[in-house]
């Protein structure tokens, strides 16, 4: 009787080791419907998105504090993506539309380093639009700060299904958080 025990709780283990192709969720919203226009003035919607996996952020470019280490962090995940070779996409949705037009995020893209096979930065939408889609699918404040061109916004990174179902935000600040998403990545891919 001893052994046999023995032999489960081994088994058990064994299994326990072996890991499994779950990820530790914080969220669960669906991601509503969109079709924007890429830096390289094309559509792309959920409809194009759908059957893969994708990491989404909000910034806008003349962003003065947090924007700037989230590309450069967003940067260094797509350097990673590649160096493990994972098919993953990047998603940048503007904060500021009014500003940000595809030929401004064509600049950004470029003198962050983005290589935009898999890396698109959306503009082509109201204010309204992007905070209902901001507050709603990805649970991420938005808000204008008046007498300023800056805007309040969410540092998160997410993690988007192929279903389109948002499941998990990271702190886009921190470049540990960068290497969390790709250990995610390995068990769900």
């Amino acid at each position: 009787m001893y052994i046999r025990y023995c032999y489960l709780v081994i088994f058990a283990l064994f299994l326990a080791a072996c890991g499994n192709n779950e990820i530790e969720t914080n969220m669960s919203e669906n991601v509503a419907d969109f079709e924007f226009t890429t830096q390289d003035n094309e559509k792309l919607g959920l409809d194009e998105l759908k059957g893969e996996w994708w990491i989404a952020d909000f910034i806008f470019t003349n962003c003065v504090t947090v924007c700037l280490p989230m590309t450069s962090n967003m940067s260094q995940l797509q350097d990673l993506l590649q160096e493990e070779g994972m098919d993953v996409q990047l998603i940048s949705f503007t904060v500021d539309p009014e500003n940000d037009t595809p030929e401004v995020l064509k600049k950004y893209a470029d003198s962050n380093g983005a290589e935009l096979e898999n890396w698109n930065f959306l503009t082509g939408f109201n204010y309204e639009t992007i905070k209902d889609l901001s507050e709603g699918s990805f649970r991420s404040e938005l808000h204008e700060n008046p007498g300023s061109d800056q805007l309040t916004h969410g540092i998160r990174f997410f993690l988007v299904t192929p279903e389109g179902e948002v499941i998990k935000n990271y702190y886009g600040m921190d470049m540990k958080e960068v290497e969390t998403i790709i250990d995610d990545l390995k068990k769900v891919l």
